[in-house]
């Protein structure tokens, strides 16, 4: 009951914040928390009702013959609290003389079971239409969060861990469900039963009550000191968690380079060492939250003694504020507050740790997305491919211009190739095109429109990529290579996997175009994975391509078919091709060289040799 009173305190528990959180994710559940609310209300007030029952119990077996002074009341003859009271003595005086008092006995043991099934069974349904609220917001949080990682721009993921990301979105959401969700009920029903309990006690001694809240801001103080800290130290939990997943990541992913260079013991250390930084977090968090269960029952017994000294030596006195039988219903009351007022500080205490958790999800859900769509978007039509580069530049965040003034101009369907050393900005000139990256000086247009004029829908729906690594999906051939084309046919998926000679080796699977090829393609080799990507490419039947070392990383006779696929797949298109191997770019109709984000040659293979610059150190490098 402190924690009730302390909770209204913003700088102990900033209820205020919970409330934002309702606010954002109740409003499709409003009518189960309005049934919630309701049967919750029902619930107290048939609990003073039935403890209501108990006072003529106690009365008939202890406190001997008092009907005698009671006679049936009109309403006119007093206030309703009064009637009512005295009525309920009279009917069970009467039925005592009629029927006994064994009977009457019965009757009110049986009236107590009666009204307690309905308590019972008025709580089990305020839980009952509670628990789609819980539930579904939990699944909405996890949407969300989804939806806003899928659509966020790949900028805001160069800043983020990708470990991080993945703990915000299984670990913090979980806490959010265990800690704010598993409290909702808790939160609603338990300050409706102290709100009701209070009035009552209120209207039986209001003296008595006044007492009561001298004391529990005392409490309450005390109570304050133990919560103020949790919400930050949770902070620090689950930023260390997060750190603890980015370690996994990291390993899973590098296992084969850990192993080779034998830095077993490395990272055993660096996982062992950040592992205890959050056994010790976790800890620290856990000893003060389960601190608050102990800390508010003992208050609350300090609390429930010290009134019963009082209100008992009011009584002993001869006052005439309060009687011995209504003072034990009193005590009663009071001290039926005392769970719901424990109940309610764990819940306090675990929306302080949940409170911790969506802030870090918030920073997913709140990020600003700068890749946006027009207000007024220019309608995709027959688009040709014809794309310029107009003083293009562009930098990362904290970091020096990786495109520098480039122009460049790529008519409908020509092959250009960017080539030079890594960090020269090939592949981020590359990444402007889709819009995975805004310019921040010049434009980029295709057929005379400006890029940012398109939906990014549209944008990206003109372009295929293929990329060094192939990026494919624990998923069948047949849905890899139908990826973001909807409604294809089988025959189209086969002719896409003909072209791009992926059709053999996937009939020669166990279950053909039906076989699942593992996690990213771990069950088919490096020349069949990029194959795979290939026929996505034709599938999608796009007027630009994007070649991003699409050869690289193959063997000699992957690289001959993987290089016919994309020969036929270049064929009438708008190409750009990012390439080391320069053997694999003789033909393209220009090849840009570029040296610190800026192109500083431009020619066909023959006309860059005549030239001995750059491009010529580049192709003796690869020779020698």
């Amino acid at each position: 009951m402190c924690v009730y009173l302390q909770t209204f305190n913003n700088k102990q528990i900033p209820m205020k914040e919970f409330f934002t959180i309702l606010r954002r994710f109740v409003p499709p559940y409003k009518r189960y928390l309005i049934l919630n609310i309701i049967f919750n209300i029902l619930a107290a007030f048939l609990t003073l009702f039935s403890f209501a029952l108990i006072i003529p119990i106690l009365e008939m077996l202890f406190m001997g013959d008092k009907g005698e002074v009671y006679h049936y009341m009109e309403m006119s003859e007093g206030s309703l609290k009064d009637v009512a009271i005295n009525n309920f003595y009279y009917a069970a005086y009467y039925c005592k003389m009629t029927f006994g008092a064994s009977v009457t006995l019965f009757f009110l043991a049986l009236s107590l079971i009666v009204m307690t099934f309905f308590k019972t069974g008025a709580a089990y349904l305020s839980s009952y239409f509670m628990i789609p609220i819980r539930s579904g917001i939990v699944r909405d949080i996890r949407n969300f969060v989804y939806d806003k990682i899928v659509s966020l721009p790949i900028g805001f993921f160069t800043s983020e861990r990708k470990g991080d990301v993945m703990a915000r979105m299984s670990g913090d959401v979980a806490e959010v469900e265990t800690s704010i969700m598993a409290s909702l009920d808790m939160m609603f029903k338990d300050p409706i039963m102290i709100v009701v309990c209070l009035a009552m006690m209120i209207t039986i001694s209001w003296e008595l009550t006044l007492f009561v809240f001298v004391l529990l801001p005392i409490a309450g103080l005390i109570m304050g000191r133990v919560g103020k800290k949790l919400k930050r130290k949770s902070l620090v939990g689950q930023q260390q968690w997060g750190a603890l997943m980015s370690i996994i990541e990291e390993t899973l992913g590098g296992l084969r380079i850990v192993k080779a260079f034998n830095a077993e013991t490395k990272m055993k250390d660096r996982f062992h060492r950040e592992n205890h930084k959050f056994y010790n977090t976790s800890n620290s968090i856990n000893r003060r939250h389960s601190l608050a269960h102990p800390m508010s029952e003992f208050l609350g017994t300090i609390t429930i003694s010290v009134v019963l000294w009082f209100g008992g030596t009011l009584i002993l006195s001869g006052n005439n504020i309060i009687d011995a039988p209504t003072f034990i219903y009193y005590m009663v009351i009071f001290y039926s507050i005392i769970n719901p007022a424990k109940d309610f500080s764990k819940a306090a205490y675990s929306i302080q740790k949940g409170l911790a958790s969506m802030e870090r999800v918030d920073k997913i859900l709140n990020a600003e997305n700068p890749i946006k769509d027009p207000e007024k978007p220019v309608a995709l039509k027959d688009c040709k491919g014809g794309i310029k580069y107009e003083n293009v530049s562009f930098k990362y965040p904290n970091s020096e211009w990786s495109i520098n003034g480039v122009t460049l101009d790529i008519p409908f369907g020509k092959t250009v190739a960017l080539v030079g050393q890594s960090g020269s900005g090939k592949s981020t000139l590359a990444d402007l095109l889709p819009r995975f990256y805004d310019v921040e000086d010049g434009q980029i247009t295709i057929d005379g429109v400006n890029i940012k004029d398109y939906k990014v829908k549209d944008l990206r729906s003109m372009m295929g990529n293929v990329n060094q690594e192939a990026i494919l999906f624990n998923d069948s051939f047949y849905n890899n290579i139908t990826f973001g084309v909807e409604s294809a046919t089988m025959e189209q998926v086969i002719e896409a996997a003909k072209i791009a000679n992926a059709h053999d080796f996937i009939m020669e699977s166990e279950d053909g175009y039906d076989t699942n090829i593992g996690d990213r393609g771990c069950r088919l080799s490096g020349g069949q994975r990029q194959r795979i990507s290939i026929a996505r490419a034709i599938l999608k039947n796009p007027p630009i391509l994007i070649l991003d070392e699409a050869t690289s990383a193959l063997d000699t006779e992957s690289e001959r078919l993987v290089q016919e696929a994309l020969d036929r797949l270049m064929k009438n298109r708008t190409t750009i091709v990012i390439a080391h191997r320069l053997s694999t770019i003789y033909d393209a109709d220009m090849i840009c060289v570029m040296h610190e984000g800026k192109i500083v040659e431009r020619g066909t293979h023959q006309e860059l040799l005549a030239i001995n610059g750059y491009y010529k150190k580049l192709v003796d490098m690869q020779k020698f």
